[in-house]
């Protein structure tokens, strides 16, 4: 079923995602604690995200960067703020430099929730952005369409036999 829904708040500098898969809250929630499987969705198709460090419990950090399909290494962050297997996971993120520093800038804030009814998971992923600049410049890089992109390949994923 994937992304059912976008919600765009510029007043609010927030991006939602509502998507919903066909599979336990705890399967859903491994997408996002195992960082081989993240790896795996995060990012459009065609980026693949390699997770340098990935230190997931609160105050841990993750450093990963995507790979263009031009060669291009992409860098970004995320400093783990809260963690609630397998109901919510809330951490801030950016963007780095090439080797790897934190780029210049206040984090933007993920908070994801996970619902369960009848088998079927809600994932709510908000995006809330520090100012109106860095949501502006985050719609004009196309996050919206890729997210989309990169949560429709979690079907998939979830259809495979976790190992």
């Amino acid at each position: 079923m994937t992304v059912i829904e976008t919600q765009k708040d510029a007043d609010a500098l927030t991006l939602t995602f509502v998507a919903e898969f066909e599979a336990p809250r705890e399967r859903v929630w491994q997408l996002w604690a195992d960082p081989r499987q993240l790896e795996r969705w995060w990012g459009p198709p065609g980026y693949p995200a390699t997770f340098e460090k990935y230190d997931f419990e609160p105050g841990g950090e993750a450093d990963y960067y995507m790979t263009t399909p031009e060669g291009e290494k992409p860098r970004g962050w995320w400093r783990m703020l809260a963690i609630d297997p397998p109901s919510r996971l809330e951490f801030e993120y950016g963007f780095s430099n090439d080797d790897g520093t934190k780029a210049p800038g206040d984090p933007a804030r993920g908070i994801v929730t996970f619902e369960e009814r009848d088998g079927v998971t809600r994932m709510t992923t908000l995006n809330r952005f520090p100012s109106a600049g860095e949501y502006a410049e985050s719609m004009e890089m196309g996050m919206e369409e890729g997210m989309r992109q990169a949560m429709g390949q979690i079907d998939d994923l979830l259809a495979e036999v976790p190992s």
